[in-house]
């Protein structure tokens, strides 16, 4: 009877410890199922490609408005209208357009929704960097975010890895570092986030100056 007892009471104590477990891939879902609660968002990006430093303010709408309006540099324009992609650059002069009518091009325009997470689970391994307990984003932070690493299922993805840091109480993505097939890496670190603000579509109307060279199609043409 007493073996029968402290079986029972080992029983327990795993299945409770067990219970206390979240696997990454469930909480990647989780933090997908939030995103789909959210209609829009603003939130200020600082992004780094090696030794180039940009800063920008982003908008985004469901089901796939986005634009990205950069300080640095100064000016620079990015415009998703679910259907065509915008880019204006300031530098040159220049308006580059592409009509996306691919389905799957579509949604990669748009990882920051349950689509494009659901393309990251698709095409990568998730697994926590350090555990499922929350760590600071980085040394000396108060803020705690718990990390994720995203490593790709098969050669042909354009990212070897992927590494996100998500806020523990928000579940907003805090930072992003991908590194590409050429072992460069991409940081984007998100801050002062605007969640659900009521955007107005008219901001995702952009009139670029009227002097700058328009070219179409510009991902596929020779």
């Amino acid at each position: 009877m007493r073996k029968q007892v402290v079986s029972l009471i080992l029983f327990a104590a795993a299945t409770a410890a067990f219970a206390q477990i979240t696997t990454a891939s469930s909480y990647f879902n989780s933090v997908s199922e939030f995103y789909a609660t959210i209609h829009d968002y603003e939130v200020h990006m600082d992004i780094t490609v090696g030794s180039s430093r940009m800063a920008a303010q982003a908008s985004f709408k469901r089901p796939d408005l986005l634009r990205i309006d950069f300080s640095n540099p100064e000016s620079q324009t990015i415009l998703f209208n679910g259907d065509m992609l915008t880019i204006y650059l300031p530098g040159p002069a220049a308006i580059l357009n592409q009509s996306v009518t691919d389905s799957d091009t579509g949604q990669g325009m748009s990882l920051a929704t349950p689509q494009g997470l659901a393309l990251m689970s698709r095409y990568y391994s998730i697994a926590y960097e350090t555990g499922q307990d929350p760590v600071p984003l980085e040394e000396g932070s108060d803020e705690l975010v718990v990390k994720l690493v995203l490593s790709r299922k098969n050669t042909t993805e354009g990212f070897r890895r992927i590494l996100l840091a998500i806020d523990a109480q928000t579940k907003l993505i805090r930072r992003v570092e991908a590194l590409t097939t050429q072992n460069e890496t991409i940081t984007f670190l998100f801050s002062d986030y605007a969640v659900n603000q009521g955007i107005p579509d008219q901001r995702f109307i952009y009139d670029p100056p009227s002097s700058a060279n328009i070219y179409n199609n510009f991902l596929f043409s020779e």
